[in-house]
């Protein structure tokens, strides 16, 4: 009897902190578009524009990333027609003969 009671009181809590939390849930009636009912805490910018959220960055810092791949495919296209040519591999660009 007292397992019973004891899952009767549990459920009974599940169900009215769900029913509780549904009514604080968002309802999504405040979308820019169907699908798309995200929104800001209260109180948070509309735009956040040269803030530590929206940094102006710098060209050049972007295409680092970009750059150092393109020398890595340079380096690794020595790398195999060396080995191709000679059948050894050299990891060490500098250490190809040309």
């Amino acid at each position: 009897m007292l397992k019973r009671t004891g899952l009767g009181l549990a459920a009974a809590f599940v169900v009215a902190t769900l029913s509780a939390g549904g009514a604080l849930a968002y309802d999504g009636t405040k979308c820019k578009a169907p699908g798309n009912c995200w929104e800001p805490k209260p109180g948070y910018p509309e735009k956040v524009a040269g803030s530590k959220y929206d940094p102006k960055h710098n060209v050049a810092e972007l295409n680092k990333q970009s750059d150092s791949i393109k020398a890595m495919e340079q380096r690794n296209e020595l790398r195999v027609a060396n080995f191709k040519k000679t059948g050894k591999w050299v990891y060490e660009v500098n250490k190809i003969p040309k």
